[in-house]
């Protein structure tokens, strides 16, 4: 997509550094310079005023990655990409089965309504649930990754969907403020809600995090 949009050697492309590390990679493949620029804490898309002030005159292009099923704030980032001239080009980084996804927003609708103790995510129209993203605020006890020990030891799965931002990964170390991008691979947990579970398996997902979610308050 970038080299058919003629992006190339020289050029920079802004992309998140929350997700995958396969975005940089690409655009570095095709001889261009990654750019970092920080997310919005409720879509975990690139924000589009981070975007603008990322800008220089090599950008070339924006990369809009749809993080989690949620889709980012594509009307800003294009309004963002036709006053500066650039390409904003989009990546969807999964893409639960049609099927399944009524199933999906039936589980996180339930989720939304029961978890206590957590911050559930926000169900914007056109949210898929390729993954369930919950915050755990790290100013509480336990930590994130504390919950996600005690809340694997009920019984019940979850994953930390970013744990090391792009920007601090080997070959793409960057000197920039992200804090944003920052607080989201502190904080998220992903919890299923896929097709196959029960409500059996809901039910023990809300008392596990819900037993925990009194120590996760905010100190007076």
């Amino acid at each position: 997509m970038l080299r058919a949009a003629g992006v190339g050697i020289g050029d920079e492309v802004v992309v998140p550094a929350f997700g995958n590390v396969e975005i940089a990679e690409a655009v570095t493949a095709i001889g261009a310079m990654p750019v970092f620029a920080d997310i919005d804490p409720v879509t975990y898309g690139l924000s589009p005023a981070a975007v603008a002030d990322a800008l220089t005159a090599r950008s070339a292009a924006v990369v809009a990655v749809h993080r989690f099923g949620r889709p980012a704030d594509l009307a800003r980032l294009r309004t963002v990409g036709e006053r500066h001239g650039l390409f904003v080009l989009e990546h969807h980084e999964g893409c639960a089965p049609q099927h399944d996804i009524a199933k999906r927003r039936e589980r996180a609708a339930w989720l939304d309504a029961r978890l206590r103790g957590v911050a559930t995510p926000d169900g914007a129209a056109g949210h898929t649930y390729e993954q369930y993203v919950v915050r755990v605020p790290g100013n509480g006890r336990p930590d994130r990754d504390a919950f996600a020990r005690a809340v694997r030891a009920r019984g019940v799965e979850c994953s930390v969907p970013v744990r090391t931002p792009v920007h601090r990964l080997p070959g793409f170390r960057r000197c920039v403020s992200l804090p944003e991008t920052e607080r989201a691979a502190d904080e998220t947990l992903a919890l299923p809600v896929h097709a196959a579970l029960t409500k059996r398996d809901m039910q023990r997902m809300a008392s596990a995090c819900n037993a925990l979610g009194g120590l996760l308050q905010p100190a007076s």
